[in-house]
């Protein structure tokens, strides 16, 4: 089963500004939640957003300062739908 991964116009918006080197990974990870869904345990600092609706996850996206991370959530278990709605430095992520 293949999932849809769509980016929200501000995390398109964020994606262009990033580092060529986060880009990658953030294009890794994209890859990894179409083939895998959007569980991915092997993500550094992979986990469920606590006091959010619905499923909502993050993970880092690499080590050390600034560290940027990614957050998706999906919108529709049947249609395999995910939706990245953040990609930034740990410090502006919206939890």
């Amino acid at each position: 089963m293949t999932w849809t991964v769509e980016f929200t116009a501000k995390a398109a918006k964020q994606k262009t500004k990033l580092p060529k080197r986060i880009a990658e990974r953030l294009d890794a990870l994209r890859r990894a939640i179409e083939f895998n869904g959007p569980l991915q345990p092997t993500m550094p600092h992979f986990g469920k957003l606590k006091n959010r609706p619905g499923e909502v996850y993050h993970c880092h996206l690499n080590k050390g300062r600034p560290t940027y991370v990614a957050v998706w959530q999906v919108l529709d278990k049947v249609v395999c739908l995910v939706e990245v709605t953040y990609v930034g430095t740990h410090e502006k992520a919206p939890y």
